[in-house]
């Protein structure tokens, strides 16, 4: 692999933040085919997880994405659903030359099947630069499809000398607005957000996400606490 490839799979990592929060219960991916050293198409995983990156870029290519190379953030899916067509399978159709990926389908109707099968059909297969930024953008995905548990997120606003509120009790905001911001696309990433009955008593938070084009993201609520009478009637 060569520095266009990691440059190009940059440019499919970032089309893939495009989607973060938006695609459950499917990752975010990001698409790019390049033919003659220039970008035929470009695409990135669908709101509600369909079309994937791959059918998008290659709707835009057409016919130019014959003989080029696609780059792609994740593994090509290998399965047909109700909802669509296996990828690999349609980067075969499309006659690329060469795949590209940052990261194994860690999914078990995938899980390398997607790469067997575009090797059988004579396109070349090059797959682990980026993996570690490619994981981390789908940390939910890959830490529920390879140990069956959820991946947690721990929000702490704290000042430098370990206080999360004033003397007397009040709160005030710690964090600065991008900081805020980051942690609302947080919870966009998220199926729920828990508090304790503590936070939830004293700051009423609204638990929501107030991002542009994420509302709908609001994950679901939860209250930890060791009695249901310390949590406030209607929370």
């Amino acid at each position: 692999m060569s520095g266009d490839d990691a440059r190009w799979l940059g440019a499919a990592l970032a089309l893939a933040t495009r989607g973060v929060g938006r695609t459950a219960p499917n990752p975010s991916v990001g698409c790019v085919i390049v033919a003659g050293g220039r970008v035929v198409g470009r695409g990135w995983t669908q709101p509600g997880g369909r079309p994937h990156a791959e059918a998008m870029a290659l709707a835009a290519a057409g016919s130019s994405a014959r003989g080029g190379t696609a780059y792609v953030t994740l593994e090509p899916c290998a399965h047909v659903s109700a909802r669509g067509p296996a990828c690999s399978d349609g980067l075969i159709a499309a006659g690329v030359a060469r795949v590209v990926a940052a990261a194994t389908d860690p999914d078990a109707r995938t899980a390398g099947a997607g790469f067997a099968r575009l090797r059988a059909a004579g396109i070349e297969v090059a797959v682990g630069l980026r993996q570690v930024e490619a994981e981390r953008l789908n940390a939910g995905f890959f830490m529920r499809q390879r140990h069956g548990r959820p991946y947690v997120t721990l929000k702490l606003a704290m000042s430098l000398d370990g206080a999360i509120a004033l003397a007397d009790g009040s709160s005030r905001w710690i964090t600065g607005e991008r900081a805020r911001a980051h942690a609302h696309l947080e919870r966009a990433r998220c199926d729920m957000i828990v508090v304790g009955a503590g936070t939830l008593a004293a700051d009423d938070p609204a638990l929501d996400v107030r991002l542009d084009g994420l509302e709908h993201r609001a994950p679901r609520r939860a209250v930890l606490s060791t009695s249901l009478a310390a949590i406030p009637h209607g929370a």
